[in-house]
């Protein structure tokens, strides 16, 4: 693997003139085992060490410097065509996924046993862990880290980031479920076993407000473990007026006492969330 670290950062710094680093050819093979490795599941960009988000920096440069390496090409999947530099996954019985029509996943994804794609979208660089659900029309992002057991409701956008390479990707902790149409960028992090309401979007500006205690207790760029949250309004005083602007409220937590699938249960009634 240091070998592998070593020649991506090298074609990486030689980028604008790769030829010069190494024939086209052998740069591809050294690249392709790179992204290999992220389809495989073997390497992630980004991994949780002792409660730090890690990002792995050559992955990404991998993955960029593909881009400049690889040219477009026609593909046809029975009736529709697609002109791309890159092709989809394949081989889903064997990696225990299933994938209903319509939904697609780009080479250098990974997905874990048991996962399930409805008719949505996973970009490369992502990892989505074992037995998460991506629903309809949802899309995981470039790079995005969505754990185990996770939940993205109908719709669900999760953004992904490429440029800069240190720039950290949206984080989904295990055991998170995120109501239809929550937008989630900006490598923000969801912690696990948080329930996030429909509508709920977050980018690492947008205030998380725990308004269960007396006071207020303000996050920014990342949801609390089990925290339920739902979409809020806050006043900001503008030249022009006053205005509301968009802010995420923590209104309860996830109890660890019940069965997951009954404690979502539980607090989808108890918050009369719309998911």
């Amino acid at each position: 693997m240091s070998d592998l670290v070593e020649q991506i950062t090298r074609l990486w710094k030689g980028r604008d003139d790769l030829a010069s680093v190494m024939p086209k050819e052998e740069a591809r093979v050294v690249v392709h085992e790179a992204i290999d490795l992220l389809d495989r599941g073997d390497a992630r960009v980004a991994e949780i060490v002792d409660g730090e988000v890690v990002v792995h920096e050559w992955l990404k440069q991998a993955i960029l410097l593909l881009f400049r390496l690889e040219d477009l090409a026609v593909a046809e999947v029975g009736p529709f065509e697609y002109h791309d530099k890159l092709p989809l996954k394949h081989d889903y019985p064997s990696a225990r996924v299933r994938v209903v029509p319509g939904g697609s996943a780009r080479w250098g994804s990974y997905l874990a046993p048991g996962v399930i794609l409805m008719p949505s979208y996973v970009n490369i660089g992502a990892h989505v862990g074992a037995d998460t659900m991506v629903d309809t029309w949802a899309t995981v992002g470039s790079c995005a880290q969505i754990g185990a057991d996770v939940h993205l409701a109908g719709g669900v956008g999760i953004g992904g980031v490429l440029e800069p390479p240190q720039a950290r990707p949206v984080i989904v902790e295990d055991g998170a479920f995120l109501g239809s149409r929550c937008i989630v960028t900006e490598g923000v992090r969801i912690g696990a076993g948080a329930v996030l309401a429909a509508n709920v979007s977050l980018t690492r500006s947008v205030p998380v407000i725990d308004v269960t205690g007396p006071e207020p207790v303000e996050h920014r760029g990342e949801v609390p473990p089990r925290a339920v949250v739902v979409p809020g309004t806050r006043p900001r005083a503008f030249p022009a007026g006053t205005y509301q602007l968009d802010c995420a409220l923590i209104v309860g937590w996830r109890q660890e006492s019940h069965d997951l699938r009954l404690s979502l249960n539980d607090v989808l009634r108890e918050f009369e969330l719309a998911v």
